[in-house]
């Protein structure tokens, strides 16, 4: 599958074609932008991190500010952290819901759907998208999917192509029975679409290598990075409900640390603000010669690389990836991801939410076809975008170490794996 990387340069040269043809932009700051401090925090650093999610009783619909931005954007600033008018609109009789909900439940896991078969009044429905970093999914969870694809779907689950499931059918007065039912079985759906990081990738086979092992580590922890801090997810579907979610100690000081500015310190959302993304960002984690997670078709690709011995030392990281385009626009185009840097493996979640922050301050918001992050790379180029991640990363990108080449895995036949997922 050597024809990746040969894709990802001619990638650059039909970008490079299109660089003129699209709009320049420098970007929104969200509300807070002023608040940005670039003073170091002092973290502890405890054995083991829990980390209580808790709903935040702030209330109000914000001014909206004056800068030309999509209506999305709007809907955000105005939404009280993505919870009204979603919040009012779920308590209504009709079947389905406005526009700024229909928008702001997206980055709850479902979308709002109808027959567009039927003619005349329009049969309303929700599809529900889980999040599962890895595509680890509990046995609780698999039986509870069943059981409501049964009692509220149309009786099928839909695997995604992210390693997800989704669960279409579910009307308005039974969405909230179904995500709390998600929520209390070992599940979410929070993230799993939305202008925010969504279901972060790797190998899911349970190969017992030590590359597998901490790929899969990796994905889950950039999946705890970048999860939503502010509790609107179970303010809406568990009344507030408080979880207290296990995190390693190094997830919770990557989130925290400020010291080169990322964070906005006196928000609920550190790392997203009040205007989270500017449009879906995804991320895959992968082994050399293992490319199941297509890994130059995502925003940030990291693949790991390791010692002669097997063990893991550091990651290259691809960036700019995605296949999507808007049809009969030439200015839209699918991109592949090119090389950014090599890092060592204790340096993995700063870079990758130095990524996430130069995304969340220069992409486009006025224009949702060109708001994904390989547009911006392609507007500036690779070299302009390196140094702008390296201002957040605090330190310069190491060069790409070397790697084999791609190959196609089949992981039919014997392989030697763990006993269980939760070793």
């Amino acid at each position: 599958m050597t024809t990746a990387f040969q894709g990802a340069a001619t990638s650059v040269a039909l970008n490079d074609h299109h660089r003129s043809q699209i709009p320049t932009f420098h970007g929104l700051r969200p509300a807070y932008a002023s608040s940005l401090t670039r003073n170091a925090l002092t973290l502890p650093s405890p054995a083991r991190s829990f980390s209580l999610i808790r709903a935040v009783s702030t209330s109000g619909k914000p001014e909206t500010a004056t800068e030309k931005r999509s209506k999305v954007e709007i809907f955000k600033e105005q939404s009280n952290f993505i919870r009204y008018p979603l919040n009012e609109d779920l308590l209504t009789d009709t079947p389905n819901i406005n526009e700024a909900a229909t928008q702001l439940i997206k980055f709850h896991g479902s979308y709002q759907q109808y027959n567009r078969d039927e003619r005349g009044t329009r049969s309303y429905s929700f599809m529900l998208r889980t999040k599962n970093p890895c595509g680890k999914v509990p046995n609780q969870l698999y039986l509870t999917m069943d059981d409501l694809a049964d009692q509220f779907g149309i009786g099928t689950l839909r695997l995604t192509t992210r390693q997800t499931f989704q669960l279409h059918g579910v009307l308005k007065k039974n969405l909230k029975t179904v995500m709390s039912t998600i929520i209390h079985n070992m599940g979410s759906t929070l993230g799993a679409c939305g202008d925010l990081n969504r279901n972060v990738l790797a190998p899911a086979a349970p190969i017992l290598r030590k590359d597998y092992l901490f790929a899969q580590q990796t994905a889950e922890n950039i999946a705890a990075l970048l999860t939503p801090q502010s509790g609107f997810y179970y303010d809406i579907w568990v009344d507030g409900e408080k979880f207290v979610t296990s995190e390693p100690p190094e997830v919770v000081q990557a989130r925290n640390d400020n010291s080169h500015g990322t964070n906005f310190p006196d928000s609920p959302e550190p790392i997203y603000g009040t205007q989270f993304l500017p449009r879906k960002f995804k991320i895959a984690v992968t082994v050399p010669t293992d490319n199941s997670v297509d890994i130059l078709t995502n925003d940030i690709g990291v693949v790991v690389v390791t010692d002669d011995d097997g063990e893991p030392q550091g990651f290259n990281i691809y960036v700019g990836g995605g296949m999507g385009r808007t049809h009969r626009l030439e200015t839209t185009f699918p991109r592949l991801a090119e090389p950014l840097g090599y890092v060592p493996k204790e340096d993995i979640l700063y870079a990758v939410k130095a990524i996430v922050v130069t995304q969340r301050e220069n992409g486009r918001r006025d224009d949702r076809k060109y708001s994904r992050m390989k547009y911006l790379i392609s507007s500036w180029g690779i070299e302009k975008f390196r140094s702008a991640v390296e201002q957040y990363y605090g330190k310069k990108f190491e060069p790409f170490r070397k790697l084999p080449e791609w190959e196609f895995k089949s992981y039919l036949g014997w392989h030697e794996q763990v006993k269980s997922l939760d070793e």
